[in-house]
């Protein structure tokens, strides 16, 4: 299935993998530092003393509904390393989680942190265990817990309870992911500049603003995201080449989105003659045609990526101004140059 977006300065296709298809993605690697952004587990194990991320406004005693359920086999109450019974007072407990309830359990990138289900006396929760990977596979005291699973920027706070003997619960995240692209319209591959993007919530704060989920992402990385509708921002470079779309993540599933981009990288040369050698100690202003400020630069070659459209660029150097309009079509990427045979009268 194709969903085509149209917006103000280009167009978003987005395709949606299966389930299969998104855990052979990105439920079997495991993150690397580049992935996702700053890191592929965004949220790294915290000190024993941090705060439990919000439990999505459940009371204390409100049963969780669909985020763990019965799933694991039995096992035996021995520890996998020495094939010995457990130690006395604790029990086993195996934790499993999936994308969805069709999808296949994932081995691979999962976080998990158990937290005392009681504050201590510092009001905070204490950290039991932590475990990374796949399955994770405790000993725990009976009693009640409250555990945090996390898979890349997706993450999902449950409560469960454990008594004597095994303890088998499955972590329905309910997640999925999104993989980014980039492309000039016609199809056109971008290779001069740099695209990057970010992920917002779509929803405004009390302060009119977007909260930021997952920045500075690069084109092909898979983003793992809670299922929800997300708005996207795509920049080509650090001007005005914007293109903005919601895009939806569902549970067990991998959207990719193509986003197309009206621009070009053009670089400004002030000279005395066509061809010539740009001078140096000049400072650049770009102008929409109404005159607002678009960008601003100093030295003998700046260079902008900007949205197609028309432009004035104004040059200063020695105490003169020098201007010309110019236009930008998109991926035809060159100079601008401005002579000094008419300089701007003040």
């Amino acid at each position: 299935m194709h969903v085509v977006l149209k917006h103000l300065s280009g167009i978003v296709v987005v395709a949606f993998l299966g389930t299969a298809a998104f855990a052979q993605d990105v439920g079997v690697p495991s993150p690397k530092p580049d992935d996702l952004g700053a890191v592929g587990n965004p949220d790294p194990a915290p000190a024993a003393n941090d705060e439990l991320p919000p439990l999505d406004g459940l009371a204390d005693d409100a049963p969780i509904q669909g985020s763990i359920a019965p799933a694991v086999p039995y096992a035996p109450a021995i520890t996998p390393d020495t094939g010995m019974p457990a130690p006395s007072g604790v029990s086993p407990v195996y934790l499993v989680a999936r994308l969805s309830e069709e999808g296949p359990s994932l081995s691979r990138g999962v976080s998990w942190r158990v937290y005392a289900d009681t504050p201590g006396d510092d009001g905070k929760l204490e950290l039991v265990a932590t475990a990374t990977g796949g399955d994770a596979d405790f000993r725990l005291e009976p009693g009640t817990y409250i555990v945090h699973t996390g898979f890349g920027f997706a993450g999902r706070t449950s409560r469960i309870a454990v008594r004597n003997g095994v303890t088998s619960e499955t972590v329905l995240l309910n997640a999925g992911g999104m993989k980014l692209d980039a492309l000039f319209s016609g199809h056109m591959p971008i290779s001069t500049g740099r695209v990057r993007f970010d992920i917002y919530e779509r929803e405004f704060d009390s302060r009119g603003e977007r909260k930021l989920v997952a920045g500075n992402i690069a084109p092909g990385e898979v983003v793992r995201l809670n299922a929800d509708t997300y708005h996207v921002v795509s920049r080509y470079g650090g001007v005005n080449a914007v293109v903005r779309a919601d895009i939806h993540v569902e549970p067990g599933k991998l959207t990719e989105a193509t986003v197309y981009h009206n621009a070009a990288r053009v670089t400004l040369k002030l000279v005395n003659q066509r061809g010539g050698e740009a001078l140096a100690n000049t400072a650049w202003s770009v102008l929409t045609p109404g005159g607002d400020m678009v960008a601003e630069a100093n030295g003998a070659f700046p260079a902008f990526t900007l949205a197609s459209g028309q432009y004035q660029v104004i040059a200063r150097n020695a105490d003169k101004l020098y201007s010309r309009d110019f236009l930008v079509e998109t991926a035809e990427h060159g100079e601008v140059e401005v002579l000094t045979k008419n300089p701007v009268k003040n």
